[in-house]
């Protein structure tokens, strides 16, 4: 009985902790924070913008400047969250990214990497 206690104490704790990075996520989209969004990057991911072929086994850095490009070229301002959702050790969260005119879309899906959850993929269209 102790040790069913304590597997789902764990569980549920990491669940929280996973779910709080989710948030602090989504607080650094909403705030149109690329740098903070780029922390979550794993050191490896895939990337996509809008009418661009996706990059794959892009590195962090490069990922980063280019998200953050993509914010100031386009004037994002926010973010808007339709689903977040976790299934088998992956996150996903998509919404909207807001810019005053239609927006874009944005999928992020992130995996439990060295203890916490990194992003893996990037899309937006």
């Amino acid at each position: 009985m102790k040790k069913l206690f304590l597997i789902l104490l764990v569980f549920f704790a990491s669940f929280g902790a996973h779910s709080q990075d989710a948030n602090n996520l989504v607080n650094a989209l909403k705030s149109a924070n690329a740098d903070e969004v780029s922390n979550y990057f794993d050191k490896i991911l895939d990337i996509k913008f809008p009418d661009k072929d996706e990059i794959k086994s892009i590195g962090k850095n490069q990922a980063g400047i280019a998200l953050k490009s993509f914010f100031d070229n386009n004037n994002i301002k926010g973010f808007e969250l339709s689903s977040q959702r976790e299934m088998g050790g992956t996150m996903y969260i998509a919404g909207k990214l807001t810019n005053g005119n239609e927006g874009y879309k944005l999928s992020i899906m992130m995996r439990t990497k060295e203890g916490k959850p990194q992003i893996i993929t990037v899309r937006i269209s």
